[in-house]
């Protein structure tokens, strides 16, 4: 320990080599400064260009051209922007280059520094991505930064929530450079998985991409999946039965709650009560599965879920609160029956649960890119994840000024209310003064109560709760006016910067005061941040107590024995340096545990993303017209009948006079409707027997498909499997989201509940190929076309494709918290002996209808 230390002090660390080497890069760059300062646009254009050319006939790498792109784009910014390009953020600019995270403090000029790895990556002509955490940064960004781009020729798209239609976001994507939110990009990804025509999709190759706010996107959200779902047709009654149970069920006694773990582990007494209050013998027999559920989750929502704090009810209605921004998550749900335990217990209406349609992880959305970079103020907390998860490294860059804000050491009370007091006097002694007060809190809940105490105290104060990220915005701008006095939640307003004035600057600068400290160390530094910018003057105090969840969960006892060895009285606090290092041992305590339900999300995900990856490849493939369908549906139906013979019990090494030809007839004609005469089949050894078959079939389908022409025949033959595919997938999804749900439990018996997910999804995943490929088969054989009829058989296949993307259209999308469901309108079902919707002329029932969970996965 002691020789690493001397190391480091000796030789500097990793970081500050790395930050060395680039320095003298940058040097290199700012050489080219008087070479291009003398250009005319036009020639600052023209070399641009002819760089691009070079780059795109391969005469010259990215790298090659680096320095020169690196200079050129600076010179075009003094020019559009009057913004020149410090050194520092050149060094950012490379790093980011490299495919790597760049760790800048708050008001270094993120946004800028982008430009330059966008601009050079942007020359090859596949696209760059930005991703930023919201609507509004997404487009202030892209604007602002646009006079530099469309300066060298290179457009510029906005891929936002509010685009109208799919022709509309084709568009932005493809733009040179396209920036968006990263649950766009994700949907986006996921809705073009589910379209029917390579035309359609609205995303081109995934090249480069550089996320802003690295930490919150791909950390923080990464517990979050995307989703798109639809209904389930669940019944919902067992969610008010067990919140009744729950009601009646003795915390200690028949349950214990874990808080640490977030968990509820009931105690023989409990299962014994609940067992009789559910009127049922074994709660933990398969029959009665859903009821132990829906008990878990309602245990969950009574003692683990507070109203104010992780959602609030409003307008009759559950909303979840973001726990790290702390707004209020429109349209999103638990998942699990959470939500719904919820809405029992705050006795609102209950809505329907979802089922997956189509899913991803952020971490396997962004692994999609052949390059993936990003940016944020705090990221070294967090670099071992990085590391581990996207192999990425975070390279600190120093700052542009030296930092002056004085961060000052936590004080720590007994209890909530003598914090909140000393809170409310330090405000308002700043205020007095004209010092700008920026006060942080890490609920909705204790913003409230803030803002009742200083309302009380007659401090005028604005409440930063705010969904409208362009409000949000401009609160947050005006933090820094004299004797302004600012409640936000800890990450409200994220992306944007403070600027303060000399007078008060002169007042000692902006003043952050945190309530309580995050579970995450990152996020109290994002807070503090928001101080001391470019080389400003500020500070920063945590007022912390006993009674606050970190503390009181995952505090040390020792901060506790300490108070009472010192006898602090009422009003009176400690502070000191030991007691700040006790403090953030708690949070690395909570970091580590939710580092692990990330890690545990994504090694179930990868499991499911390689089935995923294998799906969508082939998808592509039918999508594709120069794709060989034909040969692919005469190796279908050489299987589809050596699969038929063995399930006649016909196999090679069986004598003819075993043959069960009676059931090989009978199977023909109930799975493809084909007449077999027995005396045809006999005296024949199973590979002329199977030949016989796939012949007859092959001329069978031949003659039916005769009635349209080459062109057409294909693109039946194409939507029809892709009908089917995405049909089994769908299927396939929701029997892996009832295997995730209750596979922890094999951990009872001693077995890895992973291993023995990736052996049965596998299993399930290899039933659904046969699925899919037996299932396209028998639907392309007994579609029925009509004769001569070629307009009505055009109009009848774009009905079906309309309806297909219909469906998909009105499939919900939500961005997913631990794993929530979100509701959809209920589409009307076909009923099971009405004419299938797909075409096929058969029953529903015999057709679509029995893939589903009716039946399992594989119907």
């Amino acid at each position: 320990m002691i020789l690493s230390s001397l190391i480091r002090k000796i030789f500097g660390t990793k970081n500050d080599r790395v930050v060395k080497e680039l320095a003298q890069r940058v040097k290199k760059i700012n050489a080219l400064e008087t070479t291009y300062e003398p250009l005319s646009d036009d020639a600052l254009k023209e070399t641009f260009n002819n760089l691009k050319s070079a780059v795109q006939i391969g005469k010259q790498s990215l790298d090659d051209v680096l320095n020169d792109v690196f200079a050129l784009t600076r010179e075009v910014s003094k020019r559009t922007t009057g913004m020149r390009h410090f050194d520092v953020q050149m060094i950012g600019g490379l790093v980011l280059h490299g495919g790597d995270i760049a760790e800048m403090k708050t008001g270094e000029g993120k946004t800028l520094v982008a430009t330059l790895p966008v601009i050079l990556n942007a020359m090859t002509g596949e696209g760059v991505h930005v991703v930023t955490v919201n609507d509004y940064l997404a487009k202030r960004d892209a604007m602002e930064m646009s006079r530099i781009y469309n300066f060298l020729g290179l457009s510029v798209g906005i891929v936002t929530n509010d685009l109208e239609n799919d022709v509309q976001r084709k568009a932005q994507y493809d733009a040179d450079i396209t920036y968006g939110t990263n649950n766009e990009f994700g949907f986006d990804y996921l809705r073009d998985n589910m379209r029917y025509s390579l035309d359609e999709k609205v995303q081109r190759v995934h090249n480069f991409v550089i996320v802003d706010e690295v930490d919150s996107i791909l950390i923080d959200e990464a517990r979050t999946p995307l989703i798109i779902s639809g209904p389930a047709n669940r019944t919902l009654d067992g969610y008010k039965i067990a919140d009744g149970v729950a009601r009646k069920l003795l915390k200690e006694s028949d349950f214990t709650v874990d808080e640490k773990n977030r968990t509820i582990l009931m105690t023989e007494d409990g299962i014994s009560n609940a067992e009789k209050l559910f009127g049922v013998d074994n709660l933990y027999s398969l029959e009665n599965a859903v009821f132990s559920h829906h008990l878990d989750q309602a245990l969950k929502a009574h003692y683990l879920f507070t109203a104010d704090v992780d959602y609030v009810v409003r307008e009759g209605e559950i909303v979840i609160v973001d726990e790290f921004t702390g707004r209020l998550s429109e349209g999103r749900r638990f998942s699990e029956g959470l939500h719904q335990a919820l809405e029992a217990k705050e006795g609102v209406m209950i809505k329907e649960e979802s089922q997956t349609l189509a899913d991803i992880t952020f971490q396997n959305y962004f692994r999609l890119y052949k390059k993936l970079a990003g940016m944020t103020g705090t990221a070294q907390t967090e670099a071992t994840e990085f590391a581990q998860i996207y192999n990425l490294e975070v390279i600190s860059i120093p700052t542009n000024l030296p930092m002056r804000r004085e961060d000052m050491n936590d004080l720590i009370y007994k209890t909530e209310r003598e914090k909140f007091e000393a809170v409310i006097k330090d405000i308002k002694e700043c205020h007095s003064k004209g010092q700008p007060v920026l006060v942080g809190t890490a609920s909705i809940e204790k913003s409230e109560l803030l803002h009742a105490l200083l309302k009380k105290e007659k401090v005028p104060h604005s409440v930063l709760n705010a969904k409208n990220h362009e409000k949000e915005a401009q609160i947050i701008k005006d933090a820094g006016a004299k004797g302004a006095v600012t409640i936000a939640t800890n990450m409200a307003g994220r992306g944007v910067d403070i600027k303060i004035t000399d007078e008060i600057k002169a007042l000692g600068g902006l003043y952050i005061i945190g309530t309580e400290r995050h579970e995450s160390r990152r996020i109290d530094n994002q807070l503090r941040g928001r101080s001391g910018r470019q080389g400003d003057v500020g500070k920063s105090r945590f007022y912390l107590s006993l009674e606050d969840n970190l503390l009181r969960i995952f505090g040390s006892d020792r901060i506790k024995a300490i108070m009472e060895r010192l006898g602090i009285e009422e009003g009176e606090h400690i502070e000191s340096k030991m007691v700040t290092r006790a403090v953030e041992n708690a949070q690395k305590k909570v970091e580590a545990l939710h580092f692990e339900s990330r890690k545990h999300l994504l090694e179930y995900d990868d499991v499911a993303n390689k089935q995923r990856k294998t799906i969508y490849n082939f998808r592509n493939e039918l999508l594709n017209p120069e794709y060989d369908i034909e040969t692919k549906i005469v190796d279908i139906r050489f299987e589809f009948v050596t699969n038929l013979l063995y399930k006649a019990e016909i196999y090679e090494a069986i004598s003819q006079n075993e043959y069960n030809l009676e059931r090989l007839v009978s199977l023909l004609k109930d799975e493809l409707n084909e007449d077999f005469e027995i005396e045809s089949l006999q005296n024949k050894d199973f590979e002329a027997l199977r030949a016989l078959v796939v012949e007859k079939l092959s001329e069978s389908f031949s003659v039916k498909m005769s009635v349209v022409d080459e062109t057409q025949r294909k693109e039946i033959e194409r939507i029809l499997y892709l009908q089917v595919l995405d049909n089994a997938w769908r299927a396939h999804l929701y029997q892996m989201d009832i295997l995730k749900t209750g596979i922890g439990l094999r951990g009872y018996n001693q077995k890895d509940p992973l291993t023995e997910y990736k052996k049965e999804s596998y299993n399930l995943f290899i039933e659904l190929v046969e699925q899919i490929k037996f299932e396209s088969f028998k639907t392309l054989h007994i579609v029925q076309l009509r004769d001569n009829k070629e307009e009505e058989e055009h109009r009848a296949m774009e009905e079906m494709i309309r309806k297909m993307e219909e469906a998909n259209a009105n499939a919900t999308l939500h961005h997913q918290n631990l794993f929530e469901d979100e509701e959809d309108d209920k589409e009307k079902k076909t009923a099971r002996n009405e004419p299938c919707p797909c075409g096929s002329g058969k029953k529903y029932k015999q057709c679509c209808g029995k893939s589903g969970p009716k039946k399992g996965l594989l119907a």
